[in-house]
């Protein structure tokens, strides 16, 4: 069963659905079939969404996946960084539709994207990591430190805490939030303007952009990984 949906809600935009049960979890299996579709969608769309479900964007990763073992989680947390990179480095517009609550990687797959639409409402955005006694990857912390305000920036890696969407603005995982069934309308808005904007201009510089925190991330990714939980 795919874990993953396509749509097509409008010419040149494709929404891809985070369908993997109740918490959205990312696995291995949902991280590489979301490398593949925004791989498909760099060729034949101009603009990207990235949703989940009203009350849900994604818990973080798979529980069942750690439980498995060492080896199963470092692949997985692998997979989630490489994940992220091919959010934050993919040529076309990407918009996070972020309907609910976004915990741990799904706050960070949320804060990859280009443009995040957040909902109003008692959602929680938290990296939950040190609360849960977990050193962050270097993905992790570069990527927070690339989109949250200075200001915040302590609150949310350091000391784990919890924000409410529109206190999430503020701090800069959200760029704005909106009634609950209001967000897939407005990141389609958002994603059909970003669509209108000269391509090749939009790609390179996207690219200046965000190149030197991908870079950093990819250079040392998997040792980096290896080093906080081994697979063996």
């Amino acid at each position: 069963m795919s874990l993953v949906k396509t749509e097509q809600p409008a010419d040149g935009v494709t929404l891809l659905r985070l369908e993997n049960g109740k918490p959205n979890a990312v696995s291995t299996a949902l991280a590489k079939e979301l490398m593949a579709a925004l791989e498909a969608a760099e060729r034949g769309s101009r603009a990207v969404i990235i949703a989940g479900r009203v009350g849900m964007f994604s818990a973080g990763f798979d529980l069942g996946t750690m439980k498995e073992g060492p080896a199963a989680a470092n692949e997985m947390v692998k997979a989630g960084g490489r994940l992220a990179l091919a959010i934050h480095s993919h040529p076309r517009p990407i918009v996070a539709a972020c309907a609910g609550h976004a915990i741990a990687m799904g706050l960070f797959l949320a804060m990859v994207c280009d443009y995040r639409v957040g909902a109003r409402g008692a959602y929680k955005l938290q990296a939950n990591e040190t609360a849960i006694d977990m050193t962050l990857p270097d993905f992790g912390i570069e990527f927070a430190r690339a989109a949250i305000s200075k200001r915040h920036y302590d609150r949310v890696i350091v000391q784990s805490e919890v924000y409410s969407p529109e206190e999430a603005v503020d701090a800069g995982m959200l760029d704005e939030v909106v009634d609950p069934e209001e967000v897939e309308a407005r990141a389609l808005e958002i994603a059909t303007r970003l669509a209108a904007l000269p391509e090749r201009a939009y790609r390179n510089n996207k690219r200046l952009a965000h190149g030197p925190t991908c870079e950093r991330i990819a250079s040392n990714l998997e040792e980096n990984i290896d080093s906080l939980m081994p697979a063996s």
